[in-house]
This record gives structure tokens, C-alpha cells and sequence, in this order.
């Protein structure tokens, strides 16, 4: 297994030339901040974000099997890391599956990759895309962006660190209708004065999440 490095000191080494990680992480992490801690997206993201449990990877796969070889590593690295050390990893891939059906189709892939490292049931792959689109959603209705990020993300948790956070608030399952309420008080104005930047993606329609 790869040595776990510290969340303050992510892996920038396969960064693509034609994205600065830094500029990456910077643009990541405000997203974060701004939308998923700040419009209270994800009540659980605070907590690992302010104790600097958050391990940000920039890769720069331009496949999608050069992305699975970074995937196997970072998944990896968290199963072995101390959780007070990295709790959850966002592995950002600003090159490929710009477009979100190809994204989609990646994320059954990633559970595939779980299984066979054994890892089911340890950890756990959520995703966050700058085009995505919940099924039986038109591709500009806001409640998608509660899942839009700057760049293609796959989300690496921990089960164990997400069950915790659930018995620590009673509502979780109300947490997808809140944040559509959310979204829809926000209106587009409101997403687009966050100032969030994006990457650039493919014109075509983007097509829904399957699962």
C-alpha cells in the first residue's frame, strides 16, 4: 500500500501541465466552503474540514484507466491512513470524464474497484461533477447543483465516519430535501454570485445519473 501523506500536503505530482493542482485545490476548496459547508449542503463537512481532515489529489489521468490506477492508490492510502490523520479524500481529475454520462458509467467502475480490493464496506465512492444531473431532471433545474463542483470529483469516505455522523443528526434523511429547498431559494443568481469557478466541459447534453 502507498504511505498515507498528511491532508495539508496533497499529492500534486501528477497534476496535469494545463492545470495548476494548486490553482485546482484552491478553486476546490472554496467550493467547499463556499457551497457545501456554506449553504450547509453536507452537515457533516465542517467538522473534517476545520480539523484539516480532508485530503485534497489533483490527477492527471487524460483516461479513464490512468484515473482507476489513481483511484486503486487513493483508496488505498485511506485505508490505511489514520482517520484523525484523513478522514475523506476528494480526488479531483480536471482532464477526463468532462462529460457526465461517461462520468456516470466511471462510478460502477469505482464500485468494482472497492470490491476488489476488498474495501466494501470500509469506504465508499460519492460523486460530484460540474455538469451533474439527477434522473428525470432537466440539465439547468437547480436542485443538480447540489452535487455541481468546479471539477470531476470522486469522493473517497469512510462507512464507519459516515454512520457516526448519522446517529449525530437525527435528520440525515431529510438532508436531500433540505438542500433542494435550499437550492430552489438560491435560484441561479444566487449559485452564480458564490463565484464559483468551473472547469470546462464537452457542449453535448450531459444526460442524467443513472443510479
Amino acid at each position: 500500500m502507498t504511505p498515507a501523506l498528511p491532508p495539508d500536503e496533497p499529492s500534486k505530482a501528477n497534476a496535469h501541465p494545463s492545470h495548476d493542482p494548486d490553482e485546482v485545490i484552491v478553486t476546490t476548496r472554496a467550493w467547499l466552503e463556499k457551497a457545501v459547508i456554506g449553504l450547509n449542503l453536507c452537515p457533516f463537512a465542517k467538522a473534517v474540514h476545520v480539523k484539516q481532515q480532508v485530503r485534497y489529489v489533483v490527477s492527471n489521468a487524460q483516461t479513464p484507466e490512468a484515473l482507476r490506477e489513481d483511484l486503486v492508490r487513493e483508496l488505498e492510502t485511506l485505508a490505511q491512513a489514520n482517520a484523525k490523520d484523513i478522514d475523506t479524500t476528494l480526488l479531483i481529475h480536471p482532464s477526463v470524464l468532462l462529460d457526465f454520462l461517461d462520468y456516470n458509467d466511471f462510478l460502477d467502475i469505482a464500485d468494482e474497484t472497492l470490491s476488489e480490493l476488498g474495501l466494501e464496506g470500509q469506504l465508499q465512492v460519492a460523486s460530484f461533477h460540474p455538469r451533474y444531473q439527477f434522473a428525470g431532471t432537466a440539465q439547468d433545474d437547480i436542485e443538480n447543483y447540489t452535487n455541481r463542483s468546479p471539477y470531476p470529483i470522486l469522493h473517497l469516505l469512510r462507512e464507519d465516519s459516515i454512520e457516526r455522523a448519522v446517529e449525530s443528526f437525527p435528520d440525515a434523511s431529510e438532508i436531500y430535501e433540505k438542500n433542494i429547498a435550499t437550492m430552489r431559494r438560491l435560484g441561479h443568481e444566487g449559485w452564480r454570485r458564490l463565484n464559483i469557478s468551473s472547469v470546462e466541459t464537452s457542449s453535448e447534453e450531459p444526460g442524467m445519473k443513472k443510479k
